[in-house]
């Protein structure tokens, strides 16, 4: 009985000891509030919260009125009774932009109001309610940026107009982009675990006088989760732990993290595992979606296997490993030394969009995969954030390794032969950012920055039949070289709160190098090696002016570049069916030149209207066209006779559009928000123009969200206007297998569009759950230039505990 009777008591205790303490959350992030002061009216009492968000309020009676405040939110008081049993307590954001300070525009921190180009930022509590599934993903939830898919374990970045190598990706700080990046559709960026990313930051519009070569359309910035220090004698421990799952492809995801804080150290370990299955597709759209059979291999030989649900888009699914350590030293409070180490590996891609395709009404391939994707990348940055140096009051030094490997297997039908090209790529970088404080009103940035790339690249054929292997062409001249120096800088001046301009100029120098020894042997090309050399100077100029609380303008030109890389000059590949690309040593750069005005009418909070509209002009394109080899416009690649191509300094382009925002406050707990973007172009062709392969079609969404008290609700629309065939690019056309056909029987890219719910539930102080019901009307629909179908009506659940 004494036994009951402690128990009991102490069960008490518990209780009581529970009523006094809570925890407050940020309403928007969900994360404990650190440093918020708690106290009574007359301030006899008070207790500030620790950095786990925690108080005891046992000091205040049950009827007096508490107050809670913090300097970035909403002073919010209540009373003891009024908590009831909760000891969870949220404060809403006082800021009306959460990401007001931005990295990409400068390598240094800005506040994001100064910058005449357009930026859109992504935090850490948007990522998590939308709960993306690859950072693919991540970017098509902000809604300015379209994704083009090839294959489920894909996703191909358009931002206005432009898409693959005229973007740059990059991954704190540090670029992505590599010397086989190619203009074809780009699946790189979900190689990037969504879990990792701290924030997103996307730059719509040129990025070259900061990020060079590339950067022609936009530049994708994503940081990751940075170490957190413990400021006290105690160590700082955080964990996360996540399972999801997605019904449309059978995804199965766990994740885990943890932050170790010291005073002066912190170390943040973050890992992920996510197994896609078979995607199935939406009930109500074009049949030419379907599939309808898929080839099998046997020990008899390859077979044509009817499909029992046409909706599986058999052979979709594929796995994914993501690992990344963080180490940050402080041992100043201005000077930092952090050091990442991320790495990536995939299982097979089925490249979805070539198993679909027919030749004589049979199936062509057999098989067709992308090897085991792997990418390593080790990056060091020291920071000092001040200085009375007359040379900079700030400076960063960043030094970079990465390692890209990727392989690409296919094998036609009934074919004993399978075609196997491996690549490596060695990139080093060195980027040196300063910042100097001239006067009170003008600031300015420079650097210097070096990148140097190594490609290997290997092919061979082996007969399944025998095992037997022999030497091929190689996708790429075997240990060719890019590398890129330059030199870069900007100036701000800001004379008062209401205007501001900035101006940059950059001045690169690339060099590339390559030698076609290796593949003579199959191509007989007119050349054994060589070296391309290009010079480029781009330059940006913007203001920011706000005459009043209610309008700002934003006025900004531009140059940008992109010089051939070695995907450009030295690729071998079969680009479509019956043509192959040879390499073309004699490219330049090809240039952008571009101009946007935007508005943004702010009325008290309540409305906000963000509109903006842009034209881009590309010279000296880098495209491909039809070319000659000895001679031949046709050759034997792969055992098929095929057109000779190759990558051309051969065409001009004109890009144009419009974005219109909104944001509607209709009470303290639900906004409206929605967006829309309008693309057009043209490009030269043979002396004519006609459109451009990735102008995307008109597209935008709608989010009607209701937020209270650790509850977030979000009913949304996404759609997407039609490409017609005559609105389409002749290198679309010709891919007519992943498109619907027209009444005329011509392919064609329909309107679509998805309605949506979520939901996210913090349902403890470490348990958050949140639930997606994705195209609830089960639409059957691709986006613009996608090999594989969208997922059909798909449910979301993810459970995430935190300590």
């Amino acid at each position: 009985m004494k036994f009951f009777y402690t128990i009991f008591f102490f069960l008490l205790a518990s209780i009581s000891f529970q009523a006094q303490n809570i925890k407050v959350f940020s309403e928007q992030t969900k994360e404990p509030v650190f440093g918020v002061a708690i106290y009574n009216v007359d301030k006899s009492q008070s207790v500030v919260t620790n950095f786990r968000g925690e108080a005891d309020l046992s000091k205040f009676s049950d009827t007096e009125i508490i107050y809670f405040k913090h300097l970035s939110h909403i002073l919010k008081k209540i009373t003891k009774l009024q908590l009831g049993n909760s000891n969870r307590v949220y404060l809403s954001s006082n800021t009306q932009d959460l990401e007001e300070i931005v990295i990409s525009a400068s390598k240094f921190e800005q506040s994001k109001r100064d910058i005449p180009q357009k930026i859109i930022s992504v935090n850490t509590a948007s990522i998590q309610f939308s709960n993306p599934q690859t950072s693919a993903d991540l970017l098509e939830n902000t809604g300015k940026v379209f994704i083009q898919k090839s294959q489920l374990g894909g996703g191909s970045p358009m931002i206005r107009g432009f898409a693959t190598n005229r973007l740059l990706i990059t991954v704190d700080g540090v670029r992505m982009n590599n010397a086989i990046f190619r203009g074809g559709n780009l699946q790189n960026v979900i190689a990037i675990d969504p879990f990792s990313v701290q924030s997103t930051e996307v730059t719509l519009g040129s990025g070259s006088v900061i990020y060079g070569s590339d950067a022609i359309g936009g530049v994708m910035s994503f940081y990751t989760q940075q170490p957190k220090l413990s400021h006290s004698d105690s160590l700082l421990f955080k964990t996360n732990i996540i399972a999801r799952h997605a019904t449309a492809s059978n995804e199965r995801t766990g994740h885990f993290d943890f932050n170790l804080g010291y005073k002066k150290w912190g170390f943040v370990t973050n890992g992920s595992y996510t197994d896609f299955g078979d995607l199935k597709m939406g009930t109500n759209g074009p049949d030419e979606y379907l599939r309808p059979e898929f080839v099998l291999a046997t020990n008899a030989g390859d077979i044509i296997t009817e499909n029992k649900d046409p909706l599986v888009q058999k052979f979709s699914g594929y796995d994914q490993l993501n690992m990344m350590q963080k180490v940050r030293y402080v041992p100043y409070e201005n000077l930092s030394f952090d050091l990442g180490l991320y790495y990536t590996k995939t299982s097979h891609i089925p490249r979805y969009d070539r198993l679909i395709r027919y030749r004589n009404n049979t199936l062509r391939s057999a098989e067709w995969q992308y090897g085991p994707q792997k990418w390593f990348m080790s990056n060091l940055q020291v920071t000092k954030l001040s200085s009375n140096s007359n040379l900079h009051d700030k400076i960063k030094v960043t030094l970079a390794y990465q390692n890209f490997q990727e392989s690409r297997l296919d094998r036609d039908f009934q074919s004993t032969i399978k075609n196997i090209r491996e690549e490596v790529v060695d990139a080093y970088s060195f980027n040196l950012d300063l910042e100097k404080t001239l006067s009170p009103k003008t600031q300015f940035f420079y650097g210097l920055e070096y990148v140097y790339n190594k490609v290997m690249s290997h092919g061979k054929e082996e007969n399944i039949a025998t095992n037997m292997s022999s030497p091929s062409v190689s996708r790429y001249p075997n240990g060719a070289s890019w590398q890129s120096a330059a030199i870069y800088s900007s100036i701000k001046y800001k004379p008062n709160t209401k205007f501001v301009f900035q101006s940059g100029l950059r001045f690169n120098h690339i060099v590339s190098k390559a030698n076609f020894k290796e593949n003579n042997v199959f191509l007989n090309l007119p050349f054994e090696s060589s070296k391309n050399k290009a010079g480029a100077l781009t330059g940006t100029a913007g203001i920011r002016w706000s005459p009043n609380r209610t309008i700002q303008w934003k006025l900004n030109a531009s140059s940008a570049f992109r010089a051939p890389n070695i995907d450009d000059i030295g690729k071998v590949f079969d680009s479509e069916p019956g043509s192959v690309v040879v390499p073309n040593e004699t490219l330049r750069p090809e240039y952008a030149y571009g101009g946007e005005l935007g508005v943004k009418l702010d009325f008290n909070k309540k409305l906000v209207l963000d509109m903006s509209t842009y034209y881009t002009y590309l010279d000296n394109a880098l495209v491909r066209r039809d070319y000659n080899l000895n001679g031949n416009i046709e050759i034997f690649y792969d055992g098929e006779l095929s057109k000779v191509q190759a990558i051309q300094n051969a065409s001009k382009a004109w890009i144009y559009g419009f974005e219109v925002g909104l944001k509607a406050a209709i009470t303290s707990h639900i906004d409206l928000t929605s967006q829309y973007s309008i693309i057009g172009g043209t490009e030269e062709d043979d002396a004519m123009e006609v459109p451009i392969r990735h102008v995307a079609p008109n597209f935008g969404n709608t989010h009607l969200v209701w937020t209270s008290n650790g509850l977030k609700l979000d009913v949304f629309a996404n759609y997407n206007n039609e490409l017609s065939f005559n609105e389409l690019a002749p290198s679309e056309i010709g891919k007519d297998y992943i498109y619907a056909l027209d009444a005329n029987g011509n392919p064609y890219s329909p309107s679509w569009y998805t309605l949506n719910f979520r939901v996210q539930c913090q349902v403890s102080n470490s348990t958050t759950v949140t639930a997606s019901l994705e195209n609830i009307t089960d639409q059957r629909y691709k986006t613009y230039s996608s090999g594989i179908a969208a997922a059909g009506r798909n449910l979301i659940l993810s459970l995430k505990y935190s300590l």
